[in-house]
């Protein structure tokens, strides 16, 4: 075997392990994203505002959802900046790291019967957390399996990260089905956590599949000859304008349809419609399964 061919398929394989780690990663962080959504539809507002009733509540756990969102972008700006400056590896270890941790938190989070108004506090403030991990964490995916791809793949490669998130979509919502056949009382008081804790294990795998993936190459060019851009933000929106708003239309269509589905919908059904919870994520995981297919 000749050097070059030698060279060509050690690039291959380090491409495989970067796409491969991006939809790992990506998955986890989904998953644990989305179980956030799942838990404020069903079980959030018993949990952390009982004194608020029916709609009200629902419309406050709710609430909490939404701070995840306004907290993405500034993961994306944080950990992009970083990201440009020290690498991509380093700083998705770190988005990970994040928002396992601070699943697991709200896991272990006790409700407003046992500590009072600290209890929503300290849920919207997890959840800021979650919201910076993920923004840093979908850049990064996309960044680290596109400029580790073969030449002329770097699209291909890149969606490996965006088809994390139907699987971890499937993943939360079977979580939740298997959960739902406990009684009420059982799901109210601890069944609905056992997805949250068990995003611990989770995250081990991640980072085992993270960890052995290389920085990408053009990264490592430039931090070696220290040709980094001091503020990369700055540069972004100097040159790629149009960009970035085409980016936030379709990522603000996109994640509309996804997320009202398996949040206001399935809060609606099982409330005002007289839907079971299982038979609504049943419905829920058939529409995960067919964007799984589909979206490639």
């Amino acid at each position: 075997m000749s050097a070059t061919t030698a060279t060509a398929r050690e690039r291959t394989k380090a491409a495989n392990r970067a796409g491969f780690g991006a939809f790992i990663g990506s998955t986890i962080e989904w998953f644990d994203f989305y179980i956030y959504g799942t838990a404020a539809a069903l079980v959030f507002d018993k949990v952390f505002f009982p004194e608020l009733e029916g709609p009200i509540g629902t419309l406050v756990a709710f609430a909490t959802f939404w701070v995840g969102f306004l907290a993405r972008p500034i993961g994306g700006i944080v950990f992009g900046h970083y990201g440009d400056r020290l690498g991509r590896k380093k700083t998705l270890v770190i988005t990970l790291l994040m928002m396992g941790i601070s699943t697991t938190a709200i896991g272990l989070l006790p409700g407003y019967a046992s500590i009072g108004i600290a209890a929503p506090i300290l849920l919207v403030c997890i959840r800021m957390i979650q919201g910076i991990g993920l923004g840093g964490e979908w850049g990064g995916s996309v960044l680290i399996a596109s400029e580790h791809a073969p030449k002329g793949k770097s699209v291909l490669y890149g969606a490996f990260a965006q088809q994390g998130s139907p699987v971890g979509n499937t993943l939360s919502t079977v979580s939740f089905l298997a959960i739902s056949q406990l009684p009420d009382d059982a799901f109210v008081s601890w069944g609905w956590r056992v997805p949250f804790l068990a995003s611990a294990a989770l995250v081990m795998v991640g980072l085992l599949v993270r960890l052995k993936v290389a920085e990408s190459p053009a990264m490592a060019k430039l931090i070696e000859k220290k040709e980094v851009v001091k503020l990369p933000l700055t540069e972004v929106l100097r040159s790629h304008p149009l960009l970035i708003v085409l980016g936030i239309g379709a990522c603000t269509i996109g994640l509309s349809a996804t997320y009202f589905k398996s949040t206001f919908a399935l809060s609606w059904a099982t409330t005002s419609l007289d839907f079971d919870r299982s038979s609504f994520l049943t419905i829920i995981l058939v529409a995960n399964i067919t964007q799984i297919i589909v979206q490639p």
